[in-house]
C-alpha cells in the first residue's frame, strides 16, 4: 500500500514539473507575441 502510494506520489510530481514547463512555455510564447504587437 505504502509502495503504490509512494509511487503515485512521484507521479504527482512529474505530472507537476511537465504542467509546469508547458505553463513556462506557453508564457514565454504569449510574452513573445505580445511584445512583437506592442513593438509595431
Amino acid at each position: 500500500m505504502a509502495r503504490k502510494k509512494k509511487k503515485s506520489t512521484f507521479q504527482n510530481i512529474e505530472n507537476f514539473m511537465v504542467v509546469l514547463m508547458a505553463l513556462i512555455t506557453l508564457f514565454g510564447v504569449v510574452a513573445s507575441v505580445l511584445y512583437y504587437l506592442t513593438a509595431q
